[in-house]
């Protein structure tokens, strides 16, 4: 039988509805509170069932003025209001609120968004759980309606009154749900660049609140704490960084380690356990790298495993995932057919191979740190720990370096994966240079020719190899491998596109190190009869560009001496020949030895004092060849 109302008795409810919505405005527009209490009751139903213009008519009629002081009431901050109705006010006034903010439009007007200092306190005060749940519930109806509404909940004092008791919620509860959604929808809608101090205090107290869920909960709601602090905590140079190093309390700190500890030491997936090494690698970024090392006291409750053991659990957990996504970079590459979800898959595996390579970078300079006794970290780690580390990381740059081998005998050299298989590789031979040596002398031509997927040059695979080359060339061995292929051409080349680039973000100590190999190279080839090819013309005129106007002594010296070293390779006939170089050059290369020889040096400067005898006695030994440069020495200085 069809059920459908009659047209009559469809129009016969009308006139009944429209009158009692009429009634509702009316008691909400009225001037005592008995009436807008009366109206508010009326319109808690209203909210639930009626459409969008209906509830903004009702909003705009009891205002939000009345509200605010309905929710004070309920608080207790009005003064005469009877303690035995502070209950009901409360649930009248955020059960209205909750159904008015189910209309974005409401929600995000700034009467509903201002109060929610006021739920915030609730819910810090509650000890109602259905209450507590329509709270979060209106929070997050406020939280999504507007940028506006989100960036209140950054005011001092909401997060702490918010978050600080989630871990208190029963495991499963509705409220623990509904509180963990509001935190996921802060992170993702709230932006902290140019945030105001205050503000950035309650980004901090929602830092310290997931903390601390992500060490004490062994539910899903772990997982779901360590993906929202990376998400915070993974934005580059945001200021929360820089809020949260301020911050006084230790507990944070250890916290995020007794979770990370958790994750890594229980049996769960890879994608978990690389999310636990991402937090650990910007906790290391933000605090520095001696975070993974430093001993904290906890509190009584807090189950921290001794800092060796979590040093090694962080590394090995770490070179478990970088070998198994080597091996399945290399087999996606080189061996599986080709498709869209084969691109995305290594696009995928290469992002998770970058932030492994960040945090093993970080933990080769904490370890050299602690090997060098530099530093707190030395007092903390136990030899042994630190020679368990160093076998790991020797191994594990082995397998990046056979990643390399397989690069190269597939004729792949361009991808951001190589790139960066080539700077975890330079990171670590800054630190152990001689490492894993027969590799490098098969490999570092082909490391030479490493290029980013969006770059035209190999210029950043060289300047990743330059702190283990610098040491290397110290040796006549080093020099010969440089010399095998050409190499020390393609550092003069690099040295050449730093200068020109100087005062651009190029970090002027690659710049002594590129020095320093070629100085080296030098120095230790004399008897090799290097060709003064036009590299060295191009490297003569850089030269006297970066010290035109420098008064840094190590600047000028160091040039000088690189520069000496050259002239000794020709002469000034063939220089002059060149159609790159002309006597106004020559006579400010000579003005450029001259000024370092009348540059002052530091009693315990050995190395400018080295080089100095280095410029002294290249001068000595070609100043026949150079006439011009010997005059205008003479002129200047005696030498």
């Amino acid at each position: 039988m069809d059920s459908t109302p009659a047209p009559a008795a469809a129009a016969a409810e009308t006139p009944t509805t429209a009158p009692a919505f009429e009634e509702c405005l009316r008691l909400l527009r009225g001037e005592r509170d008995e009436q807008k209490l009366a109206g508010l009751l009326v319109a808690a139903n209203l909210c639930r069932a009626g459409d969008a213009a209906s509830v903004v008519e009702v909003y705009r009629a009891v205002g939000p003025r009345f509200l605010r002081r309905l929710l004070n009431t309920g608080l207790g901050k009005v003064e005469g209001g009877k303690e035995e109705d502070r209950e009901a006010y409360l649930r009248l006034s955020v059960t209205v609120l909750s159904g008015l903010a189910r209309f974005p439009e409401v929600a995000a007007d700034e009467g509903v968004v201002s109060t929610v200092p006021l739920i915030a306190e609730i819910v810090s005060k509650s000890s109602d759980l259905a209450i507590t749940e329509e709270c979060f519930e209106l929070l997050s109806l406020i939280a999504i309606a507007s940028d506006g509404g989100a960036h209140t909940f950054c005011e001092p004092g909401v997060m702490d009154m918010l978050f600080l008791q989630i871990s208190n919620f029963p495991d499963g509860s509705r409220c623990l749900e509904l509180a963990i959604h509001l935190m996921q929808l802060l992170v993702h809608k709230i932006r902290i660049d140019n945030m105001t101090v205050e503000k950035l205090q309650g980004m901090t107290s929602m830092v310290t609140s997931l903390a601390r869920l992500f060490a004490v909960l062994h539910t899903t709601v772990k997982f779901e704490a360590l993906h929202m602090l990376t998400a915070l905590l993974s934005q580059k140079e945001s200021p929360l960084h820089d809020a949260l190093r301020s911050v006084p309390s230790m507990i944070w700190k250890c916290q995020i380690r007794v979770g990370i500890t958790a994750v890594l030491q229980n049996r769960v997936v890879s994608s978990e356990k690389l999310q636990a090494l991402l937090l650990a690698e910007c906790m290391m970024s933000i605090l520095g790298e001696n975070w993974l090392s430093e001993e904290y006291k906890v509190p009584d409750d807090q189950n921290m495993m001794p800092v060796d053991k979590f040093v090694l659990l962080v590394l090995e957990s770490a070179r478990i995932e970088v070998s198994v996504l080597l091996n399945e970079l290399a087999y996606l590459k080189y061996e599986s057919s080709k498709n869209s979800q084969r691109d995305d898959a290594i696009s995928q595996k290469e992002r998770n191979l970058a932030i492994l390579f960040s945090l093993i970078e970080r933990i080769i300079k904490m370890i050299s740190n602690a090997s060098s006794g530099e530093g707190a970290v030395c007092q903390t780690i136990r030899e042994s720990t630190i020679m368990k580390a160093i076998t790991g990381l020797n191994e594990t740059v082995g397998l990046v370096l056979d990643f390399l081998q397989d690069a190269k005998d597939h004729g792949q050299r361009k991808g951001d994966d190589l790139l960066a298989a080539v700077r975890i590789v330079g990171s670590y031979l800054a630190e152990a240079p001689y490492a894993c040596k027969e590799k490098i002398r098969h490999l570092l031509e082909f490391i030479f020719s490493v290029e980013g997927q969006d770059e035209s040059s190999s210029f950043h695979s060289i300047c990743f190899m330059l702190p283990m080359l610098s040491q290397i060339t110290m040796e006549a061995d080093g020099c010969r491998i440089l010399a095998s292929f050409g190499g020390y051409k393609m550092v003069i080349d690099c040295l050449i596109k730093m200068i020109e680039q100087n005062g651009m973000m190029i970090d002027t100590g690659n710049m002594f190190l590129a020095c320093d190999t070629i100085i080296n190279f030098l120095s230790n080839m004399k008897n090799a009869h290097i060709q003064m090819g036009s590299c060295f013309v191009g490297l003569l005129k850089a030269l006297v560009s970066w010290t035109g106007t420098a008064d840094d002594s190590s600047v000028i010296i160091t040039a000088s001496c690189l520069c000496t070293l050259v002239l000794d390779l020709t002469t000034e006939e063939f220089l002059l020949s060149s159609s790159d170089f002309d006597s106004k050059t020559l006579e400010k290369l000579s003005k450029l030895i001259a000024r370092s020889l009348h540059q002052g040096i530091p009693d315990d400067d050995i190395e400018q004092s080295n080089q100095k005898q280095i410029i002294l006695s290249g001068y000595r030994r070609w100043s026949d060849r150079y006439p011009r440069v010997k005059n205008i020495l003479q002129q200047h200085v005696s030498v």
